[in-house]
């Protein structure tokens, strides 16, 4: 029996699980959990990649103590990059995509290149923490920094790279970036020569499944293993989390709910249409092919940051006690969008919800539970648009969603989602980014045959609850009042 080693890596923690297959299910067992916390310093808000490279190595010598692995796998989240010089070694930290160098980096580029142009050639999301504004801005205003740029890796790479020395860009992570052309699945140099961005700074792209090359020496050396094999997964977190839906119908919505929420389905093929563009739906890399057709929502992100901010001020909120707060208020009393560019910077969420709502003419909330119960609805209604838009630009029905990920333990939020969207709705599983990443390894060793039999295998191997819609009249009554609140 073979066993993988997966590295999950979120923009506020990170876990190594070490998975096996067996009669027909995937088991699972945590072998080390880390925090992955940005770093500010002065006006600048940085990832430690070092320390996250440090983490992977204990997860690894933990996971040998479990005893041992036939490979790994990393994913992480989307965008962000480090930059190597000519020898190899890395250039500074990481910056975060939540840094605000990037706040009017869309804006500017459009003076050359106009929007429209850029998203019928990516097919991508214009969203101004995209890797294509992060190295426009770079280009742009940090000249002498960047000429010693000899390579790009986003971060999975760049992991991958310091376990192997191998330089690779593994295709759904590139395609975040804004910089792949969707239907040959190939760098866009002509826009990169556009976007004033040297071009021979990155490397050749590889699909997902793809064996990236074995364990240094001096890695296996200094924590005593063998060498295995690094596999390329589905190294965009959304794109291993999308892997474990556990659908076996080829036309299913998803909603990978996190920090984000990622609400789309799954396509043969990009659609890249103006009523695609209007709607902010975004054509990212798949596995096997596949193109992830969603919309990036702001997700528990807004719940998190808020109870940071309440803790700060000396409570001790548990999401339990936001969510119980939240139920004991009255409903439909004030909205946001959850996309206004302001709540997606660290910092106090709940004033600059009470701000939104006074600016927009609303009740302002004032309790904790009614800016909780003000998120928690802004979000299900953000899904009921995002599905209504979804089903009309793709012209099918669906009579279900699936959430996956961390969301599927928040039952307000996923009987809300039911409510709105007036479809049930299944949660779980809630490891489903380990489990893509998983999946994908699986095969790649052969211990899995496709896509079809890895999803298969995970509705097996795990759980899902069922929601069903409720007061869906009062829901959709909201809705219009939603609606004029997004303009």
């Amino acid at each position: 029996m073979k066993r993988v080693l997966a590295f999950d890596l979120g923009a506020s923690s990170g876990r190594g699980i070490l998975a096996s297959l067996d009669n027909g299910k995937i088991t699972l067992k945590e072998v080390h959990r880390f925090a992955n916390n940005g770093v500010k310093v002065r006006s600048t808000v940085y990832w430690d990649v070092l320390y996250l490279f440090d983490q992977i190595k204990q997860g690894i010598t933990n996971a040998k103590l479990e005893g041992g692995f036939d490979s790994i796998g990393i994913d992480t989240w989307g965008v962000d990059f480090g930059l190597l010089d000519s020898d190899g070694n890395l250039i500074g930290n990481p910056v975060t995509y939540r840094d605000a160098r990037t706040d009017n980096m869309p804006e500017e580029l459009f003076e050359t290149i106009c929007v429209e142009e850029v998203y019928k050639r990516t097919g991508i999301q214009i969203m101004n923490f995209n890797t294509l504004y992060q190295l426009y801005y770079l280009y742009k205003y940090k000249k002498d920094e960047v000429s010693r740029a000899d390579t790009m890796l986003f971060m999975p790479d760049l992991l991958n790279y310091f376990l192997t020395g191998v330089k690779k860009n593994e295709y759904t992570i590139s395609s975040t970036s804004q910089l792949i052309n969707p239907r040959t699945r190939t760098w866009d140099y002509e826009l990169m020569e556009k976007a004033g961005i040297d071009k021979d700074i990155f490397c050749d792209i590889v699909q997902p499944g793809t064996k990236i090359g074995a364990l240094a020496e001096d890695i296996c050396e200094e924590l005593g293993i063998d060498a295995v094999d690094v596999i390329a997964v589905g190294s965009h977190d959304t794109a291993s989390a999308v892997v474990s839906v556990p659908t076996e119908v080829d036309d299913f919505v998803y909603i990978s709910c996190g920090t984000w929420s990622l609400f789309g389905t799954e396509l043969k093929s990009p659609v890249i249409t103006d009523e695609a563009f209007k709607s902010s739906y975004t054509n990212e890399g798949g596995y096997n092919g596949t193109t992830r057709f969603l919309t990036n929502i702001m997700g528990l992100w807004l719940i998190q940051e808020s109870r940071r901010t309440w803790n700060r001020r000396g409570n001790n909120f548990s999401f339990n006690d936001l969510e119980k707060a939240a139920l004991a208020c009255e409903p439909f009393k004030c909205f946001i969008d959850p996309d206004y560019p302001e709540f997606g910077k660290p910092g106090d969420i709940p004033a600059r919800i009470q701000k939104y709502c006074e600016k927009t003419g609303q009740y302002v909330p004032q309790t904790v539970g009614e800016i909780v119960r003000c998120i928690y609805e802004s979000l299900a209604l953000k899904y009921y648009h995002s599905f209504l838009n979804l089903k009309k630009i793709s012209g099918k029905n669906f009579d279900s969603i699936n959430i996956v990920g961390g969301g599927t333990k928040d039952p307000l939020l996923c009987q809300m989602a039911a409510n709105a969207c007036d479809v049930d709705v299944y949660a779980g599983p809630v490891e489903a980014t380990a489990l893509g990443n998983i999946a994908v390894q699986l095969i790649a060793i052969g211990e899995i045959s496709d896509l079809k039999e890895a999803r298969q295998i995970i509705k097996n191997s795990f759980d899902t609850r069922k929601y069903t819609p409720e007061n869906v009249s009062e829901w959709h009554k909201a809705y219009e009042t939603f609606k004029k609140i997004l303009g």
